[in-house]
């Protein structure tokens, strides 16, 4: 699927695993400049790993993960940091610090990596914080607020650095769905209104369809399918088709593999 830009993120040929287990293997994929990027998959397929490999909390064992062109890899420590102040992480449930002040959370980036004035900071802060819905929550604590709230507090912290590139871990996980469909909401808008770049790991099929540029299906560390939502709804891989149509049984099996019924209850000598 070609796109006007080049990308922000690029994988070129990428294997990583833990030990002897492979978990990614000769990945090759793109996230698109401006656009949102949909990572999906059976669980344990990799994707929250594709996160972390471009945060730079894993390094790839081959292959290249380029971050606007540059190859996280190899970078030392202060290249490391210097590309992170570029990206903003979303984490699953939204991992608030409990004890801070929702104001203080969202904050906390702008006093850790600049010396802006208080004064400024506090206006950045009520901006993030009216931009996701929640000026007036700015001094409630997180055991305050909803788990949707929570969610929100901490996009505004993720994107209080304006950064390049924002990536999301289930940001739907565990919401009702009202606050699922507002999340999927403010990542569109967001994404858009800002001009970022957006990836986020998701198994809830309607809002990511809905709100995506580029859909990633992963499967046994490698690529089952990527492009439009319509081009991956309507893939005939069979496991893509298994994914997208909630099939109980495909290529993922609904039984793990074991010795016959026939065997396990002793019934072969009666046959």
């Amino acid at each position: 699927m070609p796109f006007a830009t080049e990308p922000l993120v690029e994988l070129k040929n990428l294997t990583f695993g833990y030990g002897e287990r492979v978990i990614l293997e000769g990945v090759s994929l793109v996230v698109p400049r401006g656009k949102v990027t949909a990572l999906m998959g059976a669980s344990g397929g990799g994707k929250t790993t594709i996160l972390r490999l471009i945060g730079g909390q894993n390094r790839a064992q081959s292959g290249q993960l380029l971050f606007d062109g540059d190859d996280v890899t190899p970078m030392n420590q202060t290249q490391m940091y210097a590309a992170r102040r570029r990206m903003g992480m979303l984490f699953q449930f939204g991992a608030l610090f409990a004890d801070l002040s929702v104001f203080d959370n969202v904050a906390f980036p702008l006093r850790e990596h600049t010396d802006l004035p208080e004064a400024l900071v506090r206006d950045i802060v009520l901006m993030k914080l009216n931009a996701v819905g929640l000026r007036g929550a700015r001094d409630l604590m997180p055991s305050e607020v909803s788990g949707g709230m929570a969610r929100r507090i901490a996009l505004a912290r993720a994107i209080a650095l304006d950064p390049d590139l924002v990536m999301y871990d289930e940001p739907f996980s565990g919401l009702d769905p009202i606050s699922l469909g507002t999340a999927a909401r403010l990542i569109r808008q967001l994404n858009d209104t800002l001009g970022l770049t957006s990836i986020f790991v998701s198994h809830e099929l309607e809002q990511t369809f809905a709100i995506a540029d580029h859909v990633i299906i992963l499967a046994n560390g490698k690529i089952a399918a990527q492009g439009t939502p319509d081009h991956v709804r309507h893939s005939t891989d069979p496991l893509v088709y298994q994914y997208v149509n909630a099939l109980s049984d495909g290529p993922v099996r609904f039984h793990y593999p074991a010795v016959s019924v026939e065997h396990d209850f002793g019934l072969e000598a009666a046959l």
